[in-house]
């Protein structure tokens, strides 16, 4: 289904999914929160905009968003961000919106959480290369914690054995028609989806992990702003 590319540098699209709704943030939007003075949309786009095996970048925002991060993207040089586009209802749908506003000639789609601020270039560029070699590719963490399976009523059914359970973080990155065919039929049959690679396991295939970073967290409660800045001051030298 998918290609291996050994020969060539293949070609990657970033897709930025920032189109939903800010029900933990207390109605604020997240995408233009400072962080350490920089929207946090910004930091995002810049670590794509440093990963040498990123070749373009679409975004996908709420049309209301869609003129104030165009503006971003040329205050801050952010020149591989070729589309800002109007997402869709669900992150599923933004995602498959932007790939749909690819290069015809693109060969892997990298999709990475507007609100994951502090992802690193080294991180993006090794998903990648290992994208290219195993056509579906996601960043993970060990848990640290305990995990219990409960029931509609909080009751404890089992414990689950962390050994064998992963933390996915993104950017999750795919074969191109891999990705588009795999949320096509994801959308035809009705299915929810928890996230990308949710859509390419639907059809069987393999989903391969790579060592993800401790500091790259998903910013989606207030808590989460005040430790991305402490993360954020620490390698800035300011703590």
């Amino acid at each position: 289904m998918f290609r291996l590319f050994r020969k060539k540098r293949p070609k990657c699209a970033a897709l930025v999914p920032a189109a939903g709704s800010a029900q933990r943030m207390n109605g604020v939007n997240k995408l233009f929160l400072p962080l350490c003075g920089v929207p946090v949309i910004v930091r995002t786009l810049t670590s794509l905009q440093l990963a040498h095996r990123v070749d373009e970048i679409i975004v996908a925002v709420q049309e209301k968003d869609m003129e104030e991060v165009s503006r971003l993207c040329k205050e801050y040089s952010l020149t591989k961000c070729r589309k800002v586009i109007t997402g869709g209802v669900t992150r599923e749908a933004s995602v498959m919106r932007a790939a749909m506003e690819t290069s015809r000639n693109t060969d892997l789609l990298a999709v990475h959480d507007g609100a994951r601020p502090l992802v690193t270039p080294d991180l993006i560029d090794r998903a990648i290369e290992a994208a290219a070699r195993y056509g579906a590719v996601a960043p993970a963490l060990p848990l640290k914690d305990t995990v219990k399976r409960v029931k509609e009523g909080g009751e404890v059914e089992r414990t689950l054995k962390r050994e064998t359970l992963r933390a996915v973080q993104t950017p999750q990155v795919f074969d191109a028609d891999l990705l588009k065919a795999s949320l096509h039929a994801a959308f035809e049959s009705g299915a929810e989806l928890t996230d990308d690679c949710s859509a390419v396991e639907r059809l069987g295939k393999v989903v391969f992990l790579i060592d993800g970073e401790e500091e790259n967290l998903k910013i989606t409660t207030p808590t989460d702003v005040l430790f991305a800045e402490a993360v954020l001051r620490k390698r800035m030298g300011l703590t």
